[in-house]
């Protein structure tokens, strides 16, 4: 992208969430597929817990159960 007179694209790091990307997003998957979004801001999944990877389902919110004698009272 050298030289491009396009704007950056803008990211968005969320601390135990997605990852937001100003759209379209093509994404390369590990096994090779390329998927596409149109949206004009998207969130990609970084805890893989997302049934509808890469995008985010917002599964990152759930909580995990507490152990066993885990004090879970607030």
């Amino acid at each position: 992208m050298h030289g491009s007179t396009e704007p950056p694209r803008r990211v968005v790091v969320e601390q135990d969430g997605p990852v937001l990307v100003e759209g379209p997003v093509e994404v390369t998957k590990a096994d090779g597929e390329v998927v596409r979004s149109e949206r004009f801001v998207v969130a990609i999944c970084t805890c893989r817990r997302s049934r509808i990877y890469p995008w985010c389902d917002t599964s990152h919110r759930r909580r995990e159960p507490a152990e066993e004698g885990e004090d879970t009272a607030s």
